[in-house]
């Protein structure tokens, strides 16, 4: 009897530590998932709320100069007229950070970027008479004026080099996703880049 009880206790002894064992794996589990979710939960959260990102302003400035004449007479210009144009522009380059496709991987602790949205450039361009000269019977009329002035808008806003703005905004983008991607590093995911834009080592 004293034999049959001891097997029994032996046996029970084993089914317990089972369980024991059992269970707090199971509870090891839950809280493995549960730091996976709150991992995932962070860091889409924070991507989500990036909205459009202005990533450079450049201001760019230059004199135009318009000339006419009522008439040309052996190469003589008759009555002529001069206007002398200031013209700027203000160029920003921005990112619609919300077309950004990104990828969590949480099991290798990845944050994939799959598409980077376009840069948009727009320019924004002014435009004042810093001098003008002409003569009572060859005046500039009011047209020519408005004329001459939305033809220097468009020339100052050709003039601005767009590829160069493009790579000079590229830069300021890596550092801006470098800010977005703290709180990824933070949580010791590596951040990839499948657009290949960047070089892994700089993001």
């Amino acid at each position: 009897m004293n034999k049959y009880t001891s097997v029994l206790s032996f046996i029970f002894g084993i089914i317990l530590t089972v369980f024991v064992f059992l269970s707090w794996r199971s509870c090891n589990k839950k809280d493995d998932a549960a730091l996976v979710n709150q991992d995932y939960y962070l860091i889409t959260n924070q991507i989500q709320k990036m909205n459009k990102m202005v990533v450079l302003e450049q201001d760019f400035s230059s004199f135009q100069t318009h000339k006419s004449a009522a008439a040309t007479v052996a190469g003589f210009d008759i009555l002529p007229r001069e206007m002398v144009l200031y013209t700027t522009a203000k160029a920003q380059v921005s990112y619609d950070l919300k077309r950004m496709k990104i990828d969590v991987d949480t099991i290798s602790k990845k944050v994939i970027i799959n598409e980077l949205p376009q840069p948009e450039i727009k320019i924004f361009p002014d435009v004042k008479i810093h001098f003008m000269d002409d003569y009572a019977v060859n005046r500039f009329k009011q047209s020519d004026i408005n004329n001459i002035m939305e033809s220097a808008k468009k020339n100052m806003a050709k003039s601005v080099n767009q590829e160069q703005l493009k790579q000079q905004s590229k830069k300021q983008l890596k550092e801006n996703l470098n800010e977005i991607f703290v709180l990824a590093k933070a949580l010791h995911y590596s951040i990839e880049d499948k657009t290949n834009t960047f070089p892994s080592t700089e993001l």
